[in-house]
């Protein structure tokens, strides 16, 4: 989960001069790599071959 304090650090680590498409692209990519990171940490993972199982099937 995102919190306040991730989201100022976030939107502190950017350049003086910028876009809203910028801060909401900078806080999809946080939100993305949490939910990834919570993912993990529940088990919610693939191994290499399950992953290229799947891949495999996507790319026929």
């Amino acid at each position: 989960m995102l919190t306040k304090e991730k989201i100022k650090t976030t939107i502190d680590s950017l350049p003086d001069n910028f876009t809203i498409e910028d801060i909401i692209e900078e806080l999809i990519v946080l939100n993305k790599i949490e939910q990834g990171l919570n993912d993990v940490k529940r088990g919610k993972v693939y191994t290499p071959e399950e992953a290229k199982k799947r891949l495999n099937k996507w790319l026929k």
